[in-house]
């Protein structure tokens, strides 16, 4: 695309806003703006170093609780020293890929559980879900990097594994794919 010089350009677009007004302005990114969730406090289990570049966060997890039907629940997340990042943080230096981070994320989660998740009718029994919905579905970056995990394990490798191990592999495969979310 050949370079075109903003002279002659509406002002509101050389200064990046909407000639139409505010209804149709970029919206606000700037993390100033935007409440930070405080870092949750301890990790049940020792939290994961996960390095980007040469900042260095920390994830970590609540408790599990087991429900009915033997379904896993848990909190894990990613902060910092002061607070809860977000995903657009984690995302690739040319910017946050159009999918949600939990889509892109999947995958690799599954992938680092393998062997551990029980299967149930052709489907993995893993669910991930952010707890703060983004404001802005069109923006599934701009949330804290907080997630509720639920999963069923093999009931098999369940058994002979203690809960800890078991809490410490599901952190560890959420760490690995939080990594990847910056080389993709």
């Amino acid at each position: 695309m050949p370079f075109r010089p903003l002279v002659g350009r509406p002002a509101a677009l050389v200064q990046g806003r909407s000639p139409a007004g505010p209804r149709y302005a970029a919206p606000v990114t700037d993390p100033a703006r935007e409440t930070p969730l405080p870092s949750p406090g301890p990790s049940h289990v020792p939290e994961q170093e996960l390095r980007l570049g040469d900042r260095r966060l920390r994830v970590g997890m609540t408790g599990p609780t087991v429900i009915d039907d033997d379904w896993w629940l848990t909190v894990v997340w990613i902060a910092d020293d002061e607070r809860i990042v977000r995903f657009r943080e984690l995302a690739p230096e040319a910017g946050p890929p159009a999918d949600p981070p939990l889509l892109r994320m999947g995958p690799s989660f599954a992938g680092g559980l393998s062997g551990l998740i029980l299967e149930e009718d052709g489907r993995l029994a893993l669910r991930m879900a952010t707890i703060v919905p983004p404001e802005d579905p069109a923006r599934p970056w701009v949330v804290p990097a907080v997630v509720r995990v639920a999963c069923k394990f093999e009931p098999l490798r369940a058994a002979t594994l203690p809960p800890v191990e078991l809490a410490e592999a599901v952190l560890r495969a959420f760490r690995r794919a939080a990594e990847g979310l910056a080389r993709r």
